[in-house]
Order: C-alpha cells, then sequence, then structure tokens
C-alpha cells in the first residue's frame, strides 16, 4: 500500500472518530440533563436517590395493600 493511500484511510478514521466523539458527548450531555431532572423530580417528593428502592417497594405495597381492600368491598356474587 503507497503511502498516500495509508495517509488517507488515517484520515478517514480519524474523521470518523472525532464524529463518534461527538456524537458520544452530546449522548453524554443528554443522559446527565435526564439525570438531573430526574434527581430534581426525586427532590420534590422528597425522596433521596438512595433510597429509592426502598420507596418502590413501600409504594407496591401499599397497590397491593389498597387492590386487597377494593376486592374485600366489593360484593361477594359480582366475583369472576
Amino acid at each position: 500500500m503507497d503511502a498516500e493511500k495509508e495517509i488517507h484511510e488515517l484520515k478517514q478514521k480519524i474523521d470518523k472518530a472525532k464524529a463518534m466523539r461527538y456524537k458520544a458527548e452530546v449522548r453524554l450531555e443528554e443522559l446527565q440533563k435526564q439525570r438531573q431532572l430526574i434527581l430534581d423530580e426525586l427532590e420534590k417528593l422528597n425522596v433521596k436517590p438512595e433510597e429509592l428502592d426502598k420507596e418502590i417497594e413501600k409504594a407496591s405495597k401499599e397497590i397491593e395493600d389498597l387492590l386487597k381492600k377494593a376486592k374485600e368491598l366489593l360484593p361477594k356474587d359480582l366475583e369472576a
């Protein structure tokens, strides 16, 4: 392979790598914005990120309890 062709291929690879880097930087910026929005929303809900699993479990339990209570309130002859 001649030197000119090699240089051309290297330039193309460098250009491709620059484009990929730019896309990655844009994506990183988008993800950082999303992360901040989520953290802001959690703060509004008075939930710390490290307690999120516990809060999800608590909400799931509350939903189960409310569904159970709703079923108990329905007349027995309506059950399928």
